[in-house]
C-alpha cells in the first residue's frame, strides 16, 4: 500500500537540519518554535525513528536523519521544480526588490538571471540603498521585498545567512596604520557604521571619515588606492583587496545577518517566487562556502 510523505514536514526537517536549530528554523519558516517542534515530532512518528539528537553545538542529525536529509532535499527540489514548471506561465506583473549596495554586484546577479529566465513575464524593479533605507522603503510600501543586512539577533525577516564583518584594506597597504584612522563607508546610513564606530570608540582609536556619499565604486576606489580602510562582509570583499587580520591593531567586528524581508501587505505570486529564488541561492552559497 503506497504511503505519502508530507512535504511540509520534510521542508521543516531540512530547514532545521541546515540551521542545526529549531529556533532559527522557526524564524526562517515564519512559524513558532513549538510548531516546528511538533512537525519534527510528527515526522519522527511517521518514520518510526529519531531524526535529531543534541550536542554542545546544537542539534545534530542521527543516522536515520542523515539518510533522510539528502533524499528529502531531492524530493523538495523536484516538488519545487514541478511547481515552477506548472505555474510559471501564470505568474506575471511587477516585483520591486531592494538590495544593499554591497550585495548588488556580488551574490544577487545569479538570482536575478535565473528568475528572469524562469518568469520572463515579470518586470523587476531594483532599488539600491543602505539597509536602513531599504527597511524604510519596505515599511512605506515602495518595494515588495528586500535583502537587509542586520546585526545577528531577533528579526522580523527571515535569516538567510550569517557572515563575518571584516576590516578591508589595499593589498600591502598602510592606511590601517594611520591615525586618525581613515575610514570609508558607502553612506552615513550604512548598517555597519554604528558597530564600526562603537568598536573604534571602545578601543580609543581616533578615526576620520574619508567618504560617505552613496557610491560603492567610489568607496572601493578609496580603499584600493590605500586612502582608507572599510568594513564589509567577508564574502563581498573583491579579490584584489585584503581582509585585514587581527594583528593589524584593529578591533574585532561582530557578525551580521543577511535577512529577507517581505512587505506587510499580501505578497503577489511573483514576489513569493523571487523570495524563493533568493532563499535557495543564498542557502546553496552558504553550503558551498
Amino acid at each position: 500500500m503506497p504511503r505519502n510523505l508530507d512535504t511540509n514536514l520534510l521542508r521543516t526537517f531540512v530547514t532545521v537540519a541546515e540551521h542545526a536549530s529549531m529556533t532559527v528554523a522557526a524564524n526562517a519558516l515564519h512559524l513558532s518554535q513549538g510548531a516546528v517542534s511538533q512537525q519534527i515530532k510528527r515526522l519522527e512518528e511517521v518514520l518510526a525513528g529519531s531524526l535529531f539528537e543534541r550536542d554542545p553545538r546544537g542539534l545534530r542529525l542521527t543516522a536515520a536523519g542523515e539518510r533522510l536529509f539528502g533524499k528529502a532535499k531531492r524530493l523538495l527540489s523536484l516538488n519545487d521544480e514541478i511547481w515552477v514548471d506548472m505555474t510559471a506561465t501564470a505568474i506575471e506583473g511587477q516585483v520591486r526588490l531592494g538590495v544593499p549596495h554591497d550585495l548588488v554586484a556580488t551574490c544577487l546577479p545569479p538570482v536575478m538571471k535565473a528568475y528572469a529566465e524562469a518568469f520572463p513575464q515579470v518586470e523587476i524593479s531594483l532599488l539600491c540603498g543602505s539597509s536602513p533605507q531599504l527597511a524604510e522603503a519596505l515599511a512605506l510600501g515602495s518595494i515588495d521585498l528586500a535583502v537587509i543586512e542586520e546585526p545577528v539577533g531577533p528579526t522580523a525577516g527571515e535569516c538567510l545567512s550569517v557572515e563575518r564583518l571584516v576590516w578591508v584594506g589595499a593589498k600591502a597597504g598602510a592606511a590601517h596604520l594611520k591615525r586618525p584612522l581613515p575610514v570609508s563607508m558607502v553612506v552615513d546610513t550604512c548598517a555597519f557604521r554604528p558597530v564600526v564606530v562603537a568598536a573604534l570608540q571602545q578601543n580609543d582609536l581616533m578615526w576620520r571619515t574619508v567618504f560617505e556619499n552613496g557610491n560603492i565604486e567610489a568607496t572601493t576606489a578609496t580603499v584600493r588606492t590605500d586612502l582608507a580602510i572599510t568594513a564589509w562582509l567577508a564574502s563581498t570583499v573583491p579579490v584584489d583587496l585584503d581582509i585585514l587580520s587581527g594583528d593589524c591593531g584593529l578591533p574585532e567586528l561582530p557578525n551580521f545577518a543577511i535577512n529577507l524581508h517581505l512587505s506587510r501587505h499580501a505578497a503577489s505570486p511573483a514576489t513569493l517566487e523571487l523570495a524563493r529564488h533568493i532563499r535557495d541561492h543564498l542557502t546553496r552559497r552558504r553550503q558551498v562556502a
